[in-house]
């Protein structure tokens, strides 16, 4: 008999490994034992060789759904066996340096559970197993056994204890575990607080909530990790209640549908689709639509989502039409997630409450994911996915613990230890007061989920970040130092981490399109050439700068950015040559007198690279959303659709490329509206006007690239980043030109383009600035 100690890593805790690993060792005839521990998994077992080789490789390939084994380390010692068969045993404590699972959507067996007439737990909407079910969302510390979790407050009744305990059973130390005997309970409750019992012939609340939903209601639904408004996506007066009284007056609304063959009546689902809105992480899918739903999205494209628990799918059984699934908010708020806020901040907007008192201790948003390049891209990462931890490229050894503070918009933070970073779910805008408690609630669990003592803390450069200022205050109460990292370069050290390029892998061209960012010369950046690596970055290409009229207000309202760009090429000339157009009689209309005053004073009115202000310019041109946004992105989201509608062979518009006294590249928009605005003074179609603008970006963008790759022949691949690049015209054709043209493009694979990436490009940027090799890094500051 040989005795070995393995141990394993990875995401093993709550997704049935230990009863795993006993059924692989009654098979491969091992003795011994497995248990939880601060680190993961830790097997003893004995056997004779042959069967502990097999033992081995049956733990390596025969894992559980949701688990994911990152390293197996096998020592050999001595002692004899205490028993002669195989055991679980119970939990060690210690230091953690294990993973928290994230949220997983019903498994099949579970479903087909709640709709056998002849199951114990038909109907019940709290029904789960180790391969399902809630866990970031109930956490409160780890072990991630029941007593840390919001399921501590139900005993198991007989029939679940016996589950729970037999290893033979896939309900065996699945923590939620529960049936209609024991464990949470869901109700229906007027907005006046008194339950509404089920009507005649209605077998419970579920029954009566689709009966009122059918009758144009708007429901309010306690679900996984938060709350969610329903309404019937096809009763338009309903959809356009739902609006009003949310204050969403624009921005699209996600759905859900019973099935795939109902989405399939309103979308085209490709396989990579179907594949991705079936698997554990079910997120929303952007999806080309095929059948407008009145009030639902003003593009043609619909965010579909499967039910993804018990109560949605019990919900969804009858309805062959789909279901408006949104956040139970107003616009740009959080949402709910406890009974007592859910009472109160739904007072006005929905009918009825659909509630459990199954606790939701951490919020976690819906993921939202787009099909590009036959690819998922996340635009949201969140449920399903967080905080599954990603492993630090290559080179990357032995980091201090970090602190990654993220952006201010679609933020999310990151930790990083163990050669590894963890990277929280979505947490939204953190302008808004809710969100902004939420992100220290948030900050404060998985620091002591993980045990997480940061010995530095990175922020973005933004001085008026809200991110930013927590973590200047956190690095003066605790005497850490701190590191400002640029946004853009963020980006960029994002992509290639995504990627898994190593620190020592040489200097990456990075393109970052988006919105804006502090840049290093006071100005906004927002459409960037930087070469980099994960210690430092050179500008060496920038769209010219333009101002934006008003500050904020130049993003709130897009016609102030067409107007600045007109001003730069000369106003009175422009406004005398293209009277007759109608964007000029209405720009004529503007306080125009007021804006030039601005911008001669340099009041409020900043100058920005921003490739994201140049979309709205554009979009505004074209009347997308031309006098007001209500939602971000929203012109430039109305320009991609129409450009994407457009017919085939369209003439890229020119730009103009050269560069400046500082001997750095600049593209030059000009020649584009000169072209731009002919075309509409000759009556061209929107379309074709959008799908030029798109192209002729695309080229311009490939032409400086393939310059700046003569200029500097250190470049090994094209990152691209940014939030444009949600822009599926954008993304496919930068990449496809740069591809055919020879280049390594790195992509997003596993975090957001867009700001919700940011933290994962700290982070790195952050642990290679420790690591000893960048003691001269600019943007390292000393401790407070």
């Amino acid at each position: 008999m040989i005795a070995q100690r393995i141990r394993i890593n990875g995401l093993v805790q709550g997704v049935g490994f230990r009863p795993n690993v006993w059924r692989l060792a009654q098979m491969c005839g091992i003795a011994g034992t497995v248990c939880n521990d601060s680190s993961g998994v830790l097997i003893e077992a004995w056997g004779n060789e042959a069967a502990l080789v097999a033992f081995q490789q049956q733990l390596r390939t025969a894992i559980p759904p949701l688990a994911r084994i990152d390293a197996m380390q096998i020592m050999v010692f001595h002692g004899d066996c205490p028993h002669a068969d195989f055991r679980i045993v119970a939990s060690a404590r210690g230091e953690i340096h294990t993973a928290v699972v994230a949220d997983a959507a019903i498994c099949p067996a579970c479903l087909a559970d709640i709709f056998d007439a002849n199951n114990r737990r038909y109907r019940y909407p709290f029904t789960n197993c180790t391969h399902c079910g809630p866990r970031l969302s109930i956490v409160r510390s780890i072990p991630y056994d029941r007593a840390n979790t919001s399921m501590a407050g139900f005993p198991q009744c007989p029939e679940c204890l016996r589950e729970y305990t037999d290893p033979a059973d896939r309900r065996f130390h699945a923590q939620p575990n529960a049936c209609p005997t024991c464990g949470p309970q869901a109700w229906l409750e007027a907005m006046t607080g008194h339950r509404i019992a089920p009507g005649m012939g209605e077998r419970d609340c579920l029954d009566t909530c689709n009966r009122l939903l059918r009758e144009g209601f708007i429901v309010a639904l306690m679900g996984l990790g938060g709350v969610h408004l329903v309404c019937d996506a096809t009763n338009a007066t309903a959809v356009a209640n739902l609006r009003q009284r949310k204050r969403r007056y624009q921005k699209p609304l996600a759905l859900m549908a019973r099935d795939l063959s109902v989405i399939r009546q309103y979308c085209d689902v490709s396989e990579e689709a179907a594949v991705l809105l079936q698997s554990k992480y079910a997120p929303i899918v952007l999806l080309e639509a095929k059948v407008r739903l009145a009030g639902v999205s003003d593009v043609p494209l619909l965010g579909f989502m499967l039910p993804y628990t018990p109560l949605h799918a019990l919900l969804l059984e009858a309805w062959s039409t789909p279901l408006v699934m949104t956040s139970a908010n107003l616009s740009e708020e959080s949402q709910c997630i406890s009974l007592e806020e859910t009472r109160q901040r739904m007072q006005g907007i929905a009918d009825y409450l659909l509630l459990h008192n199954r606790p939701i201790v951490n919020r976690v948003d819906d993921s939202v994911a787009r099909i590009v390049g036959g690819k998922p891209r996340l635009l949201r990462r969140a449920r399903g996915y967080a905080p599954e931890p990603m492993h630090l490229p290559p080179g990357f050894a032995d980091e201090p613990a970090l602190l990654a503070m993220g952006s201010e918009l679609k933020n999310t933070f990151a930790l990083v230890r163990d050669g590894q970073v963890i990277v929280s779910q979505h947490l939204g805008d953190l302008e808004d007061a809710r969100t902004g408690r939420e992100y220290l609630h948030t900050l404060q669990l998985y620091r002591d989920l993980f045990q997480h003592q940061p010995q530095a803390i990175v922020v973005d450069k933004h001085p008026g970040y809200r991110s930013s200022q927590v973590g200047q205050q956190w690095a003066r109460q605790h005497t850490l130092p701190v590191l400002e990292v640029q946004h853009h370069h963020a980006h960029v050290a994002a992509c290639m981490a995504d990627n898994h390029w190593p620190l020592a892998g040489g200097k990456v061209l990075g393109i970052v399109l988006d919105g804006l960012g502090y840049g290093d010369d006071g100005t906004l950046w927002g459409g960037e050439f930087l070469l980099t690596d994960y210690l430092g970055y050179q500008r060496v290409g920038y769209f010219k700068p333009v101002a934006m009229p008003g500050g904020t207000q130049a993003i709130l309202q897009p016609w102030r950015n067409t107007w600045a760009h007109l001003y730069a090429l000369g106003w009175r000339e422009i406004a005398d040559k293209f009277a007759g157009l109608a964007l000029l009689q209405f720009l004529q209309q503007q306080p125009l007198v007021t804006l030039e005053t601005m911008l001669a004073r340099g009041l409020n009115s900043p100058l920005s690279s921003s490739c994201g202000r140049l979309f709205d310019a554009v979009a505004a041109a074209l009347d997308c959303s031309r006098v007001n946004i209500s939602y971000e992105g929203q012109a430039a989201i109305e320009l991609e659709a129409l450009a994407a509608a457009a017919s085939d062979g369209i003439q890229p518009y020119p730009f103009a490329i050269s560069k400046n006294t500082a001997n750095c590249w600049e593209i030059d928009p000009a020649p584009l509206w000169y072209a731009l605005l002919n075309d509409l003074q000759m009556g061209v179609e929107r379309t074709t006007v959008a799908a030029r603008f798109h192209q002729g970006l695309i080229e311009v963008i490939t032409e400086l690239v393939q310059r700046l790759c003569v200029e500097y022949p250190v470049i090994q691949a094209v990152a691209l980043s940014g939030g444009v690049f949600q822009n599926a015209l954008m993304f496919a054709g930068i990449s496809q030109q740069l591809t055919a043209a020879g280049m390594r493009v790195l992509t997003h694979q596993y975090l957001p383009t867009n700001d919700g990436g940011i933290a994962l490009g700290q982070a790195v940027i952050g642990a290679a600035s420790l690591n000893g090799q960048a003691r001269t890094c600019p943007f390292l500051t000393s401790a407070i």
